[in-house]
């Protein structure tokens, strides 16, 4: 393999492992931004009106792991000059098995505002409207499938390797979001949004039961019982055994503008969500909130592809290990990998419609007014995604001057780690709000030498987290007494 090919590889897996996670920022809830209310619709900006434009207003991305960061992926040597990847045969495997777990999710997760658009209405009442172009995946490794994989089936002989919690999906939607928020008492505030869902295209695995045995010869033997639902412009094409050959996408379906507009916005691949969320004002001081926020389901019935894999197969026993021994090459152990799969699966005639649900969060904050300006607080949010649950615990110092200037510095312990700084910014000029933040800054980076070339990385990233983007701002309401009860603004 050449080395440009392996740079890629190692570059795309990097991406991989990086915890863009698929929360939402926590820097973003103690920030004077309109956008916030999408962390708790209850809260309301300093603002009277806000316009959100096209891209420019709103991108966030994240991605999520539990169990890897670059520094398992580059290992150094034990003369410290050298650095290893994991591709490399002197790659130390134990090393990396050591941080995996019984199951490993992957989680990315992006979006980009399409239009949005808050004003309020009278002294107490905002009303708010939301597009978002939303993308969410879910992965779920077991820890013996990745020991498998790096280092060889011998452990394995007479054994059955139970991949059942196997498990994964993608999906792509827009979400259309109307919401208001308004006092019910002097201390009380109330927000609520409902959401039209969209589906555009997604992939889901139903596993039912997977295993590997590794036999005494050192072959395999696959038995699996699962389904993969697709729906989206794809082709499935069958080799002369009815087995799966290969998977295109349907360019007949993405041929005219109006039928990209009709693959965009059908209707057929519908859903509803909610965001809930309350303020409640303990004194003039200590403000606290709650709110749940993405309750969500797609009915998928939209160009349907199933694929069902009720297989007892004889394979090949390659592994990572063949291509340390330099046995194989990597470009061959992955066509094995992909011959197994298409061995694997049939298409199946039916095209019955799918559900999916949507990862949702619980967010408990609370926030203590030092001065007008000034305030610490703090926030617990937990994301679940189908039986996952995701803690979060952050603690926050931040500034809010007027309607100009607004800033955070954020600690939060999550993902297994604790060094996690978080840190935002928002300026004002004119009617032009402009916001960048992150809530995993890396702190200690080291250059990685790739091919005669030194890459300068994160050593103990898992993480990404990054929202930017511009807001259309007017105005400074002036704050009534249980108005945006984190933020103190003059």
């Amino acid at each position: 393999m050449c080395g440009k090919i392996k740079f890629i590889m190692i570059l795309i897996l990097a991406v991989i492992i990086t915890d863009a996670s698929a929360q939402n920022n926590q820097v973003l809830y103690f920030m004077n931004l309109p956008q916030n209310h999408q962390l708790n619709p209850a809260i309301r900006p300093s603002n009277s009106i806000y316009i959100g434009l096209p891209v420019i207003s709103g991108i966030n991305v994240n991605i999520n792991n539990n169990f890897i960061n670059l520094r398992n992926v580059f290992l150094k040597g034990q003369s410290g000059d050298s650095v290893y990847s994991f591709i490399h045969r002197d790659y130390n495997a134990d090393s990396f098995l050591a941080k995996t777990k019984d199951n490993n999710y992957v989680e990315p997760e992006s979006s980009v505002q399409l239009f949005g658009i808050g004003f309020s209405a009278g002294k107490s009442s905002y009303f708010f409207l939301d597009i978002n172009e939303r993308v969410e995946g879910n992965i779920v490794i077991p820890g013996d499938l990745i020991k498998f994989f790096l280092k060889g089936n011998e452990g394995f002989i007479g054994h059955t390797i139970d991949l059942s919690s196997f498990k994964g999906d993608l999906k792509y939607y827009r979400e259309i979001g109307l919401g208001f928020s308004k006092n019910f008492t002097d201390k009380l505030r109330i927000g609520v949004k409902g959401k039209l869902l969209f589906g555009i295209t997604a992939a889901t695995v139903d596993n039912h039961a997977l295993g590997i045995s590794v036999n005494n010869d050192l072959t395999h033997t696959l038995d699996a019982d699962l389904n993969v639902n697709i729906s989206g412009p794809v082709i499935a094409y069958m080799s002369s055994e009815n087995k799966l050959d290969s998977l295109k996408i349907d360019k007949n379906n993405l041929k005219t503008s109006s039928q990209i507009l009709g693959f965009l916005f059908d209707p057929k691949n519908f859903g509803l969500g909610l965001d809930i969320g309350a303020t409640y004002e303990l004194s003039d001081r200590l403000m606290i909130s709650a709110a749940i926020t993405d309750l969500g389901f797609i009915n998928w019935k939209n160009d349907i592809t199933s694929l069902q894999a009720n297989s007892h197969l004889e394979i090949n026993g390659l592994t990572m290990l063949d291509v340390y021994n330099k046995t194989k090459t990597f470009d061959q152990l992955g066509q094995a990998i992909q011959g197994t799969i298409r061995n694997s699966f049939v298409v199946s005639s039916s095209k019955a419609p799918f559900t999916t649900y949507i990862p949702f969060g619980v967010s408990l904050g609370g926030s203590y007014n030092v001065t007008s300006q000034f305030s610490a607080g703090l926030l617990s949010y937990s994301r679940i995604i189908d039986k996952q649950i995701h803690e979060l615990l952050t603690l926050s110092a931040n500034l809010n001057i007027g309607n100009v200037f607004s800033t955070s510095l954020s600690y939060t312990a999550a993902n297994d780690r604790y060094d996690n700084i978080g840190a935002g910014l928002s300026i004002r000029a004119g009617i032009a709000q402009f916001y960048l933040l992150s809530d995993r800054i890396p702190i200690k980076w080291t250059n990685i030498n790739i091919d005669n070339k030194n890459i300068p990385m994160p050593e103990t990233w898992n993480t990404i987290n990054l929202r930017l983007g511009m807001n259309l701002v007017f105005g400074n309401r002036t704050r009534g007494k249980n108005d945006k009860p984190m933020i103190m603004v003059e």
